[in-house]
């Protein structure tokens, strides 16, 4: 799916990455205490350190910014998983690296991941699909660690089976970010991460002895 472009008055790709990663910044902040519809641009460009008019050199508007926080949001998440989960030992072990390595992640990336989810409806029609999207090839991330481990004989699992444990690892992950007013009161990283494990393995393996 075709990334939508944002369009930008100012030529120099270096100096707009640099703007709009103080946009974003600034974004999530606001957005997180009063919401997309109730910030305006013009304390978008405050807590970003620059003009109003500034700010639109590099945005045509304000859902423009909303696009650019969600873009980045899912490409960090990626990237970050990407580089830190290993998808081809196919062991119980990588898998539960793994699952630790992206709770991990969201942790890290909580601020930036309750935003998302509070705001992504706030998109168009237009960048909507793309930006869900995202979700769904970081999703399949999930699913090839699993197929390895089916294909390496420690799980077995459909791929209807293995689509779904997929997603429930990916919302389980989140769910740390945007239950976190109740559940850190319950659990820390480490223990919530262990808890969820072993029930996901448990229905797993249970799975299996079937």
């Amino acid at each position: 799916m075709k990334k939508r472009e944002v369009i930008a008055s100012v030529k120099d790709e270096k100096l707009v990455k640099k703007r709009r990663n103080q946009m974003i910044k600034g974004a999530i902040s606001l957005f997180k205490q009063k919401g997309f519809h109730q910030t305006t641009t013009r304390e978008i460009a405050k807590a970003s350190g620059f003009s109003i008019g500034t700010l639109y050199e590099y945005i045509r508007k304000k859902e423009d910014i909303l696009y650019l926080v969600c873009d980045r949001i899912y490409d960090e998440v990626r990237e970050r998983m990407e580089k830190d989960i290993e998808t081809h030992h196919g062991t119980i072990e990588s898998f539960k690296l793994a699952i630790a390595r992206y709770f991990k992640v969201i942790d890290d990336l909580q601020d930036e991941v309750l935003v998302m989810y509070q705001e992504v409806k706030s998109l168009s029609k237009e960048s909507l699909p793309y930006v869900l999207n995202k979700e769904i090839q970081m999703v399949a991330m999930f699913e090839n660690i699993l197929q390895t481990c089916v294909d390496n004989g420690v799980f077995q699992l459909t791929e209807e089976e293995i689509k779904l444990f997929a997603h429930d690892i990916f919302v389980l992950g989140q769910m740390w970010a945007f239950r976190r007013w109740a559940i850190k009161k319950l659990y820390t990283l480490d223990e919530y991460i262990e808890l969820q494990t072993e029930l996901l393995l448990k229905g797993i393996m249970k799975k299996r002895s079937r």
